[in-house]
C-alpha cells in the first residue's frame, strides 16, 4: 500500500531543472512550471508528453512542490519535457528576484533610441531590437515581482 501511495505522489510532481551555460540554477520539485515557447507560453504539469522545443526570451515560472513560485528570465533557449522531468537549457538565466530594473530600463530606453534613428537594415537595429525584447521581458518579470510584494 505505502509503495502505491508513493508512486501516486511521484506521478503529481514534476522535476525541473533550469540551466545556464554557466550552472545549474534551479533544481527542483514543482507542481507545474511555464515557458514563453515560439508558439506562445507552455504550461507542463506532471505526466507531459515527451516535448522538445525552442523558447523565446522571456519569463519561466515554476510553481514549486511546497507552495509559492519562482520567477526566471532566460534568453532563449531549449526546453526538453518527459513525463515527470522538464529541463530548460539558456544561455543566460536571471532570477526575477536578482534583475536590477533600473539596468533594465536603461537597457529599453537605449534601444527604443537606437530603433528610432537607424534603418530596419542596419545591422545596429537588429541587435537593438534584441535588446529591447530582453528588457521588456526583465521588467515584465521585476513588476509581477513586486506587485505579488504588494499583496
Amino acid at each position: 500500500m505505502e509503495n502505491h501511495q508513493t508512486a501516486a505522489a511521484f506521478e503529481k510532481q514534476l522535476r525541473v531543472d533550469i540551466v545556464s551555460a554557466e550552472r545549474s540554477i534551479f533544481s527542483g520539485i514543482a507542481k507545474m512550471v511555464v515557458v514563453a515557447g515560439e508558439e506562445g507560453e507552455l504550461g507542463i504539469l506532471p505526466g507531459h508528453s515527451q516535448l522538445l522545443t525552442r523558447i523565446k526570451p522571456g519569463e519561466v515560472r515554476v510553481v514549486k512542490a511546497e507552495g509559492g513560485e519562482e520567477m526566471y528570465y532566460v534568453s532563449g533557449g531549449f526546453l526538453e519535457v518527459q513525463p515527470y522531468l522538464a529541463s530548460i537549457l539558456a544561455d543566460t538565466v536571471i532570477r526575477g528576484t536578482d534583475i536590477d530594473e533600473e539596468r533594465a530600463l536603461e537597457a529599453k530606453s537605449h534601444a527604443e533610441k537606437v530603433l528610432s534613428e537607424k534603418s530596419k537594415k542596419d545591422k545596429e537595429y537588429a541587435a537593438a531590437l534584441i535588446e529591447l525584447t530582453r528588457a521588456i521581458a526583465q521588467l515584465k518579470i521585476a513588476r509581477k515581482l513586486h506587485d505579488q510584494a504588494k499583496k
